[in-house]
């Protein structure tokens, strides 16, 4: 691909995946060539609102266009393994939201298709380009925060009502957003786990998956590291205001996340007299590391008015700005040919945790190490 050939991208699944088509418009190494839906009335809805003339209705007929270089993958959950896989076999890169299976086979089974053709895999996981994370990665790579020393995140959302497969869904089967940030603000791998279950769901919803678990709580062990983390989630009959949190301990500087959504980060600094150790910081925007035809987006939705935002957009406090730099990240690493995180084997890595843990809490907490795939090579 020439330096000056942008990427044509074809964005599969309309709801959620529609707040990235302008910013796949606006990029400038970036064609948003194509959109992919199943219902006609919807795929002509979307395509119409935004000028997307290349529309199709069958994922498999999709694929065998030509000009699609990449393809951005917002499907249920269930289909994210399948389609990514198919995309890869068909020649094309891969984007795809979180989670990135559902099983550890499937995940090896993309790991060993992006190695098999050489493409490029990328989860597209929210909270690590999310502005919060930035601004803690930045004092990281400052210094500020001296040594690491532990990590804690958390994902709390109430899922009822949400439709299909979420009801009675196991915590950590969609744990990327809390396992995502601990691995990634050092760039770790997680060697093993360990979880625990707590509480009880209602019985019409354990039948669902022979989950019974109202929140898991788990330990991960880094890789080649001193360090753990511990990450816990709930969904069902556990109240709790929607949470995805993410803290860092460190020798110098510690930051810690509010327990109301929208009040600011509290950084505590060491050795301060004790009443000056924390102070309320407000998270800075990082749009100045975007092209600029895209950094507004880190401000505000695709959509202004709340009736057409989708819920996990909404729910989730935009993301904290991160679809912009998820974009960037993708596109940018296909056209410098650089990996981008997380990759394949870095994306495996985090959701494998997940789906090791609720195997670790049925067992009672067992430690299950992940498989070496998940790692990076040596």
């Amino acid at each position: 691909m020439s330096s000056n050939e942008k990427i044509n991208v074809a964005i599969v699944g309309l709801g959620f995946g529609a707040e990235f088509i302008p910013i796949y418009q606006q990029h400038p190494d970036a064609n948003m060539y194509a959109i992919c839906q199943r219902n006609v009335e919807k795929l002509n809805e979307i395509g119409d609102a935004f000028g997307v003339e290349k529309r199709y209705t069958d994922f498999d007929e999709m694929l065998k266009d030509e000009l699609i270089d990449a393809v951005h993958i917002n499907t249920p959950i269930p289909n994210h393994a399948e389609q990514s896989i198919k995309a890869l076999r068909a020649g094309k890169h891969v984007a795809c939201t979180v989670p990135m299976a559902t099983t550890v086979e499937e995940c090896r089974q993309i790991v060993e298709a992006v190695e098999e053709t050489g493409l490029t895999y990328m989860m597209m996981e929210t909270v690590v380009y999310a502005r919060e994370f930035l601004f803690m990665k930045e004092l990281y790579e400052k210094g500020d925060l001296g040594k690491i020393q532990f990590l804690k995140a958390s994902h709390q959302q109430d899922m009822d009502g949400w439709p299909n497969y979420w009801p009675g869904l196991p915590p950590m089967h969609y744990a990327t957003h809390c396992v995502g940030p601990v691995l990634g603000l050092t760039r770790s791998e997680a060697e093993y786990v360990s979880c625990f279950g707590s509480g009880t769901i209602r019985e019409d919803l354990i039948g669902q998956y022979n989950s019974p678990f109202a929140v898991e709580t788990a330990h991960i062990k880094f890789k080649d590291s001193d360090l753990s983390a511990h990450v816990y989630r709930s969904l069902f009959d556990t109240a709790r205001q929607y949470r995805e949190s993410f803290e860092v301990y460190g020798s110098k500087s510690s930051v810690e996340w509010p327990l109301i959504e929208g009040e600011p980060l509290v950084l505590h600094v060491a050795k301060r007299p004790e009443p000056e150790i924390p102070e309320e910081v407000k998270c800075p925007d990082y749009a100045h590391l975007l092209p600029q035809p895209i950094q507004h987006f880190t401000q505000a939705g695709v959509y202004d008015e709340d009736e057409n935002q989708h819920l996990s957009f909404s729910q989730g406090a935009g993301h904290g700005g991160s679809h912009p730099h998820l974009v960037h990240e993708f596109i940018d690493a296909l056209k410098t040919g650089r990996q981008p995180f997380p990759n394949a084997r870095q994306s495996a890595n985090i959701t494998c945790v997940g789906i090791l843990a609720h195997e670790s809490a049925l067992k009672g907490g067992e430690i299950i190490y992940l498989p070496s795939f998940t790692w990076e090579v040596q």
